[in-house]
């Protein structure tokens, strides 16, 4: 649901994972869009689809909020492969940080 989401924005997600409590994307976004619009549009938009096809909801959104209100945003010029192998491994990484924390 996320690619199309973004696809309607002329916009696409090249790398992506999906944790428990966050989600990591490498997006390609044309200059004609700001990452603003772009981000915005996908929260936005998928939030309303998770409301009504888990949560029952049909309309009336108001006061309710799934994702939360910032977002991280950084370029990528020519490290893509490193942002790529960074969203892949992120997972192993957040495991290994929490049990290191738990010691």
């Amino acid at each position: 649901m996320l690619k199309v989401l973004a696809s309607q924005r002329d916009s696409y997600i090249i790398e992506g994972h999906l944790q428990p409590d966050h989600v990591h994307m490498l997006i390609s976004i044309p200059p004609k869009w700001s990452v603003a619009q772009v981000v915005g549009y996908i929260k936005g938009k998928s939030a309303i689809h998770i409301a009504r096809t888990f949560a029952g909801k049909k309309r009336n959104f108001t006061g309710e909020h799934f994702w939360a209100r910032g977002y991280f945003v950084s370029t990528v010029g020519r490290d893509g492969q490193t942002i790529r192998e960074y969203i892949r491994n992120q997972e192993a990484e957040d495991k290994r940080t929490d049990l290191l924390q738990l010691w």
